[in-house]
């Protein structure tokens, strides 16, 4: 079963390789598209319909009814911020429908404090061929399909 995976910030997409991290860059957690996000106060929304299998202030995973999981990383190193700036609205374990607001986060206090605001969107554990439609170029919405997941 298909699973369309959609951006969880509004910003420029760009290609995992762009990511300044090789976790994400090598695709060593799975492939995906990342995102650098525009500036200002936001929230983070779920990019599928699921189920929330982690949860921190920087980080969390949705897994689909399928089983898929995917991965939203809000910056690079932002675990060191100690989740200070960000602020939780859903719980683990909680079920979420695409597009609703789960993080709420400012990728300018991200930069500001030295760390890159980029948010990789990650198909764990999926071979790089069982995406397509990647959309690694060009802005993005919030809510907006970054790719699919067969």
């Amino acid at each position: 079963m298909s699973l369309a995976v959609t951006s969880p910030v509004t910003g420029k997409a760009l290609p995992m390789t762009g990511v300044p991290d090789p976790v994400f860059a090598q695709a060593m957690v799975g492939p995906g598209v990342a995102v650098e996000p525009a500036g200002g106060r936001q929230d983070a929304l779920a990019p599928i319909e699921g189920t929330v299998l982690t949860l921190h202030p920087h980080a969390f995973v949705i897994a689909g009814g399928d089983g898929k999981g995917v991965l939203v990383h809000l910056g690079i190193d932002t675990v060191k911020q100690k989740g200070e700036g960000f602020t939780l609205h859903v719980v683990k374990g909680e079920s979420v429908r695409a597009g609703q607001p789960l993080i709420s986060w400012d990728p300018d206090a991200v930069r500001a404090a030295g760390y890159s605001p980029v948010v990789p969107v990650v198909a764990l554990d999926a071979a790089a061929e069982a995406l397509s439609g990647l959309l690694t170029d060009g802005e993005v919405t919030a809510g907006e399909q970054l790719f699919v997941w067969d």
